[in-house]
């Protein structure tokens, strides 16, 4: 990994913070010995890949921009991956341009895929990245380990497993302060003893509405928390049987609906078993049973007042839960040459809905399930090493998929707008057997330091929730989508280079792919009703690349920079495939001494213009062309010892006003015009961070 740290900002706004911050510090502020010093916790500006295509990081450390208040945001820090911007948090992740469920996002190894129909609560709005160890990505269809589908990538936010020599007690956590009005806490605290332990995380992240950088106020409020427990046992070192709880709510308001989130009620709960130490090829077992419950709330009267003059003038709310339960189990063997992972997962989903006009009202009201989801899967994984440095590395997986409509009626255009239609496929269960693999080839040069890599891989993909339920009509001459949109299929080709050395580091990545059936979303305009969503299948083809380096030219010094470019084509119409990432790069300069660090970050944006307006997925659309833009931000640090450090940052320096391509159209609720408009990112900001450890 790569991380650059920066040059501190002293804000007018966080006088008082800053004064707690350093009021807390005395007690823990001797000076130690230079080489005693931790020189760990650099903030995190930019991610490099660890073995080929597979990125780790400690979502943990501070990050620059403002640290992150929801997982997708975290996720920036990776080449390649953006986020549909929502305003102020719970922005949908996008790797590559590809979006929804071609990312297969796990907290804990566990799925909680959220229940909004045009996810506002995606999963990552769920995560709280601080709370968590490590943050691994594998981009492109190559593994089969977590999941199906996974044509884009998959997502691995982890807690590691805490074990104990004697009793004793570990402690972590920090408080952040920032720009309009920007406040976290998060504590992390384990007690154990060689038999067990106890752990408990939780944050609060709060934050009112920010200024862009013409000082227009955007609406993008929000409020959260997250607390969740684990309590295991570990008899020896090679077994652990660890049982989880969690809960999390939350609300936030956004500048681009024409509702907002004003419940994001988090359940959770999990039972995990690894058992190592086997003689023999057996090297160990593993198995995690897990429940996700989300109960999503929307209205338009919580953190606004209605719009008059919109198609929902009076108060009225959408309640929309999802239960989510699944279970995983594998084994690794190993031979002389040989590795082997293989198992079985499952998952069983359903959804349910209800929704009123007036105040409260929808607790009155019965919940209706619309839909459910089942999985069954088996995979394999395998490395061989031909020699020192070579290695084939193989897997494949078989899944059967499932899904029911359970609607009785469903809307539908007709004459005088949308109707409440009898349901034609009411009942109806679809069930496909879709298939995936990937085979690659790593060869690492030791002593020239240079490594490459090819590999092939295929993936078939079920259409989710958003692709079946969400839209208003389906395919030509389907009765709905449910019942037109096929399954995807996406072969890629993802090759890439490594060069490593005392002084310099680099890396590049490159992917060609073919996407049959893709599941493209066309909006128009319904008149008074708004906006009208079909979906459809189309062929697509893609490809793209990313890079990185790090040159370290003195101690204590580095100097890096990555780029990440996307590409997309709808083949079936000689299009350009919407929702595509522009070109992006980051230039990083950073000193990280003993004590003190500072550096700063230039991010840079080209315009996009290769757009298919209208186009999209259940989230956003494509508005048009969007305008380049260059950002700066200073970060810096102290470090009073290796349990104390004090972090701070300016982002947008030069008070950028400027949009992400990838967005949303502001709502006519705050003032936008009607024409589609991009909500502006936050003008110059500031923030200041304290973090310890005990």
């Amino acid at each position: 990994m790569t991380f650059f740290p920066a040059v501190p900002a002293m804000p007018s706004r966080l006088n008082l913070a800053l004064a707690l911050a350093l009021a807390a510090t005395p007690a823990l502020a001797a000076e130690p010995a230079d080489d005693e010093t931790e020189t760990l916790d650099t903030v995190v500006v930019t991610a490099a890949p660890v073995s080929p295509l597979t990125f780790v990081t400690d979502p943990r450390l501070p990050r620059q921009p403002v640290p992150a208040s929801d997982g997708a945001d975290y996720l920036k820090t990776i080449p390649g991956f953006s986020a549909l911007r929502n305003g102020g948090t719970n922005g949908d992740p996008v790797l590559r341009g590809m979006f929804g469920s071609r990312l297969n996002l796990l907290s804990n190894d566990g799925s909680m895929p959220g229940a909004c129909p045009a996810r506002m609560d995606n999963p990552l709005s769920y995560v709280a990245p601080e709370t968590y160890d490590r943050l691994t990505v594998v981009k492109g269809p190559q593994t089969v380990l977590w999941g199906p589908g996974a044509s884009a990538g998959t997502v691995r936010f982890q807690r590691d497993t805490e074990r104990f020599d004697e009793a004793g007690l570990r402690l972590q956590g920090s408080l952040l302060g920032g720009s309009f009005g920007r406040n976290d806490q998060v504590l992390d605290a384990t007690v154990g003893a060689p038999l067990g332990y106890a752990r408990l995380s939780a944050n609060r992240s709060q934050s009112d509405d920010y200024d862009d950088g013409d000082g227009d106020g955007v609406p993008s409020e929000w409020k959260k928390w997250n607390a969740d427990l684990a309590l295991g046992w570990t008899p020896d070192a090679d077994t652990v049987l660890e049982f989880t709880a969690g809960s999390g709510d939350g609300e936030a308001r956004y500048a681009g609906r024409g509702m907002d989130g004003s419940m994001f009620k988090r359940e959770s709960y999990g039972l995990r078993f690894e058992k190592g130490g086997f003689q023999g090829a057996l090297k160990r077992v593993q198995a995690n049973l897990f429940h996700n419950y989300a109960d999503h709330l929307m209205d338009n009267y919580t953190l606004r007042d209605p719009n008059p003059m919109s198609s929902m003038p009076m108060p009225m709310a959408s309640n929309v839960d999802r239960r989510t339960q699944g279970g995983r189990a594998a084994a690794d063997w190993a031979w002389n040459a040989f590795e082997l992972s293989a198992g079985v997962d499952a998952q069983r989903s359903r959804h349910r809905e209800r929704s009123a006009m007036g105040r409260g009202a929808y607790r009155e009201l019965p919940w209706s399930e619309d839909a459910e989801f089942r999985n069954l899967g088996l995979f394999a994984e395998a490395t061989w090493t031909l020699a020192p440095g070579q290695r084939v590395v193989a897997g494949a997986r078989a899944d059967r998929a499932e899904v029911s409509d359970h609607r009785a009626t469903v809307s539908m255009m007709g004459m005088g707008g949308m109707m409440s239609m009898p349901n034609p496929t009411a009942g109806v269960t679809r069930e496909k057997t879709l298939s995936g693999g990937f085979l690659r080839y790593e060869h690492d040069i030791a002593d020239s330091g240079f490594g490459w890599y090819a590999g092939l891989g295929h993936t078939g993909r079920m259409p989710d929730y958003w692709e079946l339920f969400s839209p208003d009509m389906g395919p030509m001459g389907a009765a709905n989508a449910f019942a037109g949109v096929e399954p995807e299929k996406t072969t890629q080709l993802d090759i890439g280079a490594q060069y490593r050395s005392e002084r310099l580091d680099a890396w590049v990545s490159a992917y060609a792919g073919r996407v049959d059936d893709y599941i493209l979303f066309t909006y128009s305009s319904g008149g008074m009703m708004g906006s009208m969503s079909s979906v459809a299948n189309v062929d697509a083809r893609i490809h793209g690349a990313e890079a990185g380096l790090e040159f370290r030219p003195a101690a204590y010094w580095k100097l890096g920079g990555s780029v990440a470019w996307a590409w997309g084509e709808n083949r079936s119409a000689g299009t350009p495939l919407p929702q595509m990432t522009p070109l992006e790069a980051k230039l990083t300069a950073a000193y990280d001494g003993p004590r003190w660090t500072a550096g700063v970050l230039v991010r840079a944006v080209d315009a996009q213009d290769r757009v298919a307006v209208g186009q999209g997925n259940v989230v956003g659309r494509d508005l048009g062309s969007s305008a380049g833009f260059v950002t700066v931000a200073l970060n810096g640090g102290y470090r009073f010892n290796d349990r104390l450090q004090l972090t701070a940052g300016i982002d947008n320096l030069f008070d950028r006003d400027y949009s992400e391509h990838l967005n949303l159209a502001g709502s006519a609720d705050f003032g936008y015009p009607a024409m589609p408009v991009r909500i502006d990112e936050p003008g110059r900001s500031v923030w200041v961070k304290l973090g310890f450890k005990y």
